[in-house]
């Protein structure tokens, strides 16, 4: 070694061993982007009397401002190693691998065993890479607890700020897999984003970036998924965007492609995106079920909607549903809700596979996935009669939190279990019963207004509700007065007009549950154009618009229809004057979230309305909005027709036969 690098490795020693330095600190750029034209003043802050927290071991830390003087600029050239240095690297590199490093480096289990080892052994540029890497692949096995017990072990570790001085100044001298490496480490294990050796990992990038193959774009790009924003972040996003976008076509690895998608994200311009979409297409015969998965998650993180893409991935996951882990399923039907994205095959698919395999997944499991179809407004039928039979089997199985999850679902899906409704409601109601004395007013008020949307009233949950003093008025302070004033009303309602066997000092003082007028809104025209184009040519028929009953349901069209029949014979054997009757038809016409996905069945709400007109005297017909707007103005109608007066369509089909024969 010559007699000027001994001289420069004393220089070095005897600067980092200043006062400043005697805490194993980092070296810490509040704004590491700043060109070479920038100044930047140091200011030196001792905390010597403050504990760091366990994510933060940084005793003294050396800041800087956007201003610079000489000795700032002369200390970071230092940190560019002398020719003479990198010679003598580059054969270290080639002696590395008969070296016992790595041998003992394979063997360590935590990353303080690591840190032990590099004071060992002087680790030559790829074996610094080596050892942030081992670092990080014990850690992340670990559990939780023990990851931090650890990770606070290496914070507090001498031998850590050494690896990472060494790591700052040898980045650029390392291969380019081992850049990315480096830095996805340091990362993950939870160095300061905005330390020096962070920051001038990343500017070492943004110099190689054109450099780099699609494995280390791969990398980088996940690594700056999880960073957040800086400056050197956000030029090493853009420029890695330039560079995706160059090299697009020559892409090849699924992988690849959905992780430089993920890191594009949202802010990514939308021809990019629709070149990214057409990638992935051309790719789709490579997909596997994972990369199916992984792919709908990413149009979420991206905020792009694709149906061809979504299309391609529903199929290859339908075909393919068994093996696929619970966590992975559930990321899967939360995606499809965030991107407003349903399949009708997927999520029936999906259903009959639980269904099928119901006794390997927990009762969590099975409430999780049946809240999130629930959202989707998708009605899991074969899901939900397994899960009332677990219920009927042991209804003590559940907390209240499950139990007003189970009522919520099933009363917003309003799936007819048939033979099972009655013992499965009455489990429901014996395990409301069990959680009366410990639930709130609001919990109770819920339980109690999805039983009613269910058409059973518990009377020991009614008479607990009565005298909680739930009424709207002393709900005034909460933010969901309204809410709340609709399920009060709407539970008083079901009593009197369902008129349930219950104690006669069970009452709900009309005085008080009085619930506000539905919104007086305009008739849909279509629906009105049809209507009265249906009715033009039929006699005894009157049509009323926007009807209200009951102050509370609003009734699109109303049609009454008298009818004539023939009165019973006397005991003279005379027939009497005919007799009149009247027909009274309550068109209503609903949004298409009011059903269940993908049927006509009504949702809750919905169902409750059309069993409370049935009381009322109406033939309740229910009119999606989806369907009015699928039929041509030349068929509604017939569609109308159809719906409404179901006996007529029969006999002029019968009268067609009758003539054709």
């Amino acid at each position: 070694m010559s007699v000027w690098t001994v001289e420069e490795l004393i220089r070095r020693s005897l600067r980092l061993c200043r006062p400043v330095y005697q805490q194993h600190g980092f070296l810490v750029a509040s704004s590491a982007s700043s060109s070479p034209g920038q100044k930047l003043t140091r200011i030196q802050r001792q905390s010597q009397s403050q504990r760091q927290p366990p994510w933060c071991p940084v005793g003294s830390v050396r800041f800087y401002s956007q201003e610079r003087d000489i000795s700032d600029e002369a200390e970071e050239k230092d940190l560019s190693l002398p020719h003479e240095m990198q010679v003598e690297n580059a054969a270290a590199e080639q002696r590395q691998w008969s070296s016992p490093f790595l041998k003992h480096l394979e063997r360590c289990g935590s990353p303080s065993d690591v840190l032990d080892l590099t004071r060992l052994y002087a680790p030559t540029i790829r074996q610094v890479s080596s050892s942030l890497v081992r670092m990080w692949a014990v850690t992340k096995k670990m559990s939780e607890d023990q990851r931090r017990y650890e990770l606070q072990l290496m914070f507090e570790h001498p031998a850590l700020d050494e690896l990472l001085q060494k790591a700052m100044r040898t980045i650029s001298l390392m291969r380019h897999e081992d850049m990315v490496y480096t830095l996805l480490s340091m990362v993950n294990l939870g160095v300061p984003q905005r330390s020096r050796v962070i920051q001038t990992s990343l500017r070492t990038l943004q110099e190689k970036l054109n450099d780099l193959d699609e494995k280390c774009l791969s990398i980088l790009a996940s690594c700056l998924e999880h960073m957040d924003d800086c400056p050197n972040v956000v030029a090493l996003k853009a420029g890695l965007s330039l560079v995706v976008e160059e090299r697009l076509s020559g892409i090849k690895n699924v992988v690849t492609l959905q992780t430089m998608m993920r890191l594009l994200g949202k802010d990514a311009p939308k021809e990019l995106k629709w070149k990214l979409e057409k990638k992935a297409l051309s790719m789709a015969d490579q997909f596997s079920v994972p990369n199916a998965q992984w792919m709908i998650s990413t149009m979420v993180t991206m905020g792009f909607y694709s149906k061809p893409l979504l299309e391609v991935c529903s199929r290859k996951i339908t075909e393919n549903l068994h093996g696929i882990p619970f966590n992975r399923l559930l990321k899967l039907l939360h995606s499809c809700k965030e991107l407003l994205y349903r399949d009708f095959y997927l999520l029936t698919a999906i259903s009959d596979y639980i269904a099928s395999t119901v006794d390997i997944w927990t009762n969590k499991q099975l409430l999780l996935l049946l809240s999130v179809f629930e959202s989707l407004a998708f009605c899991p039928a074969a899901v939900m009669e397994a899960y009332a039979e677990k219920v009927i089997a042991d209804p003590d199985m559940l907390t209240l939190k499950d139990l007003l999850c189970v009522l919520k679902v099933y009363s917003s899906l309003n799936y007819d279990l048939q033979h099972q409704r009655r013992p499965f409601l009455d489990s429901l109601g014996r395990a409301l019963d069990s959680y009366l004395p410990k639930m709130t007013a609001f919990a109770l008020l819920k339980a109690v207004y999805c039983l009613c949307l269910l058409g059973h009233f518990p009377p020991a949950a009614l008479e607990r509700l009565q005298q909680s003093g739930t009424p709207p008025q002393q709900l005034a302070d909460s933010k969901s007065l309204k809410n709340r004033e609709r399920m009060f009303h709407t539970v008083e309602l079901c009593l009197r007009l369902d008129r349930p066997p219950l104690p006669p000092s069970l009452t709900f003082p009309t005085s008080v549950t009085e619930g506000p007028a539905p919104s007086q809104s305009s008739m849909n025209p279509w629906l009105l154009e049809g209507l009265r184009s249906l009715l033009e040519d039929q006699e005894h028929v009157t049509l009323q618009e926007m009807v209200t009953e009951e102050d509370f349901y609003l009734i699109d069209a109303v049609i009454t229809k008298r009818e004539s029949s023939r009165r019973p014979e006397s005991d003279a054997g005379e027939r009497g004057p005919p007799a009149e009757r009247s027909r009274r038809i309550a068109v209503v016409h609903a949004a298409p979230s009011k059903f269940c996905f993908g049927t006509l069945n009504p949702r809750g709400p919905l169902a409750l309305k059309a069993r409370h007109l049935r009381i009322l005297g109406y033939e309740p017909v229910l009119v999606s909005e989806l369907e009015l707007q699928s039929v041509s103005e030349e068929q509604r109608t017939e569609f109308l027709r159809t719906r409404i007066f179901p006996e007529l369509v029969s006999e002029s089909r019968a009268e067609a036969g009758l003539r054709a024969s």
